[in-house]
């Protein structure tokens, strides 16, 4: 029996400088970053085993360093990279889901957020 199941770390938050308008650089605003991880193990589900598990407070960490790390000129951009690192990190991830959502996007009107998700198979 192959087990499969989801870790979902919603809404985590960043403060950051992503964008193309200079302000976004100078002033920076806040992210926000759901990651959908598809995992593939039965290991850590049927022992209970944390050594085999795939460690959401890492992921998180990894998650900061992206979007801290460096400046991405569009959302969906920093969404894969995130997606790519995090996948790297734990060969039990079969699909990732990062969304990333932008409560201050620079657009003439009234709006929630603008947001970009990004979706990968990993084999």
């Amino acid at each position: 029996m192959n087990g499969r199941y989801v870790i979902t770390l919603k809404n985590c938050a960043f403060f950051s400088t992503h964008g193309v308008m200079e302000e976004e650089e100078r002033l920076g605003q806040r992210f926000y970053v759901d990651i959908v991880m598809h995992i593939e193990d039965e290991a850590a589900v049927l022992h209970d085993d944390f050594s085999e598990a795939v460690d959401y407070g890492e992921v998180y960490r990894i998650t900061k360093d992206v979007v801290t790390g460096r400046r991405f000129k569009l959302i969906e951009a920093l969404a894969h990279a995130i997606a790519v690192s995090v996948s790297r990190h734990y060969d039990a991830i079969k699909r990732i889901e990062v969304t990333v959502r932008k409560p201050s996007a620079p657009v003439p009107g009234l709006l929630d957020h603008a947001e970009a998700k990004v979706a990968y198979d990993v084999e």
